[in-house]
């Protein structure tokens, strides 16, 4: 017959075995050390060595002598502590004015007594008194170090202290410095909503005369709107899998997308019809973009990879190599770095067109970058964590723009300094470029029928004459935004409080 075992909790038994433990190793641990004083004396030698070694030879203070024998026993007898005064030339290390000349008086070094240096920091103010007493044990150094020099200035001095009726002012004065106050922008509001795709909009462009705008979905078209009215003007079908990006040349009638189809097309709008297909992609292709100044394109995959194409001859010119994930997002202008890319491996990487490889590589994103825009002379990228803005050409940091609390999906920016960022909850915050402002949000609602989950922002555009933004939503359809005509500064003012700068700006 079996003799039932006694259940205990988890904390029962957790508790027992650390009570065990503690008996066990309590009568070896718990016996005090007798300290060794040979080993604490040769220890205190090594740490003065290395830890002291740039002022073990200061000046002894000759009032402070006696002060020797108040020291612990092991600090006793070092030679820092007992060297002689010395003789020095030029002009007096501690003069009551500047360049007060040496006389028989004045040659023997002595440091400032401990009375001395208090008497001086009661009238000098907290800050200087502070920076003056950081600066005396440098200054005993250097004449140390360079004794029978000339008249020595403190360049690292910031301020310049005068003595006039027994006070001492400082002529320099830093303030902190503050938040520049941002500009005014016209708020934007909902002018248009445009149906017709059977999926989710992922990609929009805008073409050079601004007569009309293609969207590339996950129902595997590309469509053609009219810009002033909204309707449809061609429906494309080619891609069998998503349409991820589009792109319209500047330079010739030609339209370029790319699709999780791995395919990338080259489409000829005089004749409605693919003429180009660049092939090389292992994966699929998830942005392109088109470089302003010479014929070639250059696409990004899910294979880690970004390909630089020859647009007439389709020829990889260039693989871009070095991400160690998916390449969501590319940029190319015309000044360096002529190419950007962001990756799910939380980099972004500037690339040197002519060499094919990475100019620069930028970590500071905790997630994956999905989006990056820029403007003549910055750039700004999206990710889960939040926007971060950089400037050109190497990619020097400026600030972090937070608030969204979702995975930034795309990003926009005008010339007027106006950033705007569409998330994956479908909330649009509008931005001032130059002070990292968010003078706006804007959620709109989704189309009826569709669940309040799909309200998601996947891309934004502003039109060529920046008069009109552009989105395409995971609720299949396509708004468009404009500024309000009648808002005034007095109507919408800037709710904006100055606050210690914190950040870098250019």
């Amino acid at each position: 017959m079996t003799e039932d075992v006694q259940k205990h909790s988890v904390h029962t038994l957790v508790f027992r075995s650390l009570k065990r433990t503690h008996d066990m190793f309590v009568s070896d641990q718990a016996k005090a050390v007798s300290r060794d004083d040979v080993s604490h004396k040769l220890k205190m030698g090594v740490k003065l060595k290395t830890d002291y070694s740039a002022v073990l030879h200061m000046p002894i203070l000759k009032e402070g002598k006696d002060r020797v024998s108040q020291l612990p026993a092991h600090l006793q007898g070092h030679a820092p502590y007992s060297q002689p005064e010395y003789l020095i030339t030029g002009t007096h290390a501690y003069p009551s004015g500047p360049g007060v000349t040496l006389t028989a008086d004045t040659k023997m070094h002595r440091n400032p007594s401990e009375g001395g240096v208090t008497s001086v920091a009661l009238v000098l103010p907290p800050s200087q008194a502070r920076q003056d007493a950081s600066r005396t044990a440098a200054s005993v150094v250097d004449i140390h170090r360079h004794a029978g020099g000339g008249d020595r200035v403190h360049p690292q001095s910031t301020a310049s202290l005068h003595e006039g009726g027994g006070t001492r002012t400082s002529a320099l004065m830093r303030r902190a410095p503050t938040m520049p106050k941002p500009q005014w922008h016209p708020p934007w509001k909902l002018f248009r909503v445009i149906s017709g795709h059977l999926g989710w909009v992922r990609s929009i462009a805008v073409e050079p005369g601004n007569q009309w705008f293609v969207t590339g979905s996950a129902d595997r078209t590309i469509k053609i709107w009219d810009l002033a009215s909204g309707t449809l003007k061609l429906s494309l079908t080619g891609h069998i899998s998503t349409v991820r990006g589009v792109a319209v040349s500047t330079r010739s009638p030609y339209l370029f997308s790319c699709g999780e189809d791995k395919q990338v097309k080259c489409w000829d709008l005089e004749y409605n019809k693919v003429i180009r297909h660049y092939h090389g992609h292992l994966s699929a292709v998830y942005d392109l973009d088109l470089h302003p100044t010479i014929d070639v394109l250059v696409t990004c995959s899910r294979d880690a990879t970004a390909r630089v194409w020859d647009i007439r001859t389709k020829a990889n010119v260039h693989t871009l190599t070095g991400h160690t994930n998916t390449v969501a997002t590319v940029r190319c202008q015309a000044a360096e770095p002529q190419v950007i890319t962001g990756s799910h491996d939380s980099t972004i990487r500037l690339w040197d067109l002519i060499a094919g490889k990475t100019r620069a590589t930028l970590t500071n994103h905790k997630k994956s970058v999905l989006y990056t825009s820029h403007i003549i002379h910055g750039f700004a990228s999206g990710s889960a964590d939040n926007i971060k803005q950089w400037t050109f050409p190497d990619g020097k940091f400026i600030q972090n723009l937070s608030g969204h609390n979702a995975i930034i999906n795309t990003l926009a920016v005008n010339s007027d300094g106006v950033l705007v960022s569409g998330a994956d909850n479908g909330t649009i915050h509008m931005w001032d470029w130059r002070t990292g402002y968010n003078f706006q949000r804007i959620h709109a609602a989704v189309q009826p029928g569709s669940l309040d989950s799909e309200s998601g922002i996947f891309a934004c555009m502003f039109d060529n004459s920046e008069g009109r933004l552009i989105t395409a939503e995971a609720d299949k359809t396509i708004k468009v935004y404009k500024e309000d005509e009648s808002a005034t500064e007095e109507s919408h003012p800037v709710n904006w409080k100055p606050e210690i700068l914190k950040r870098k700006r250019f």
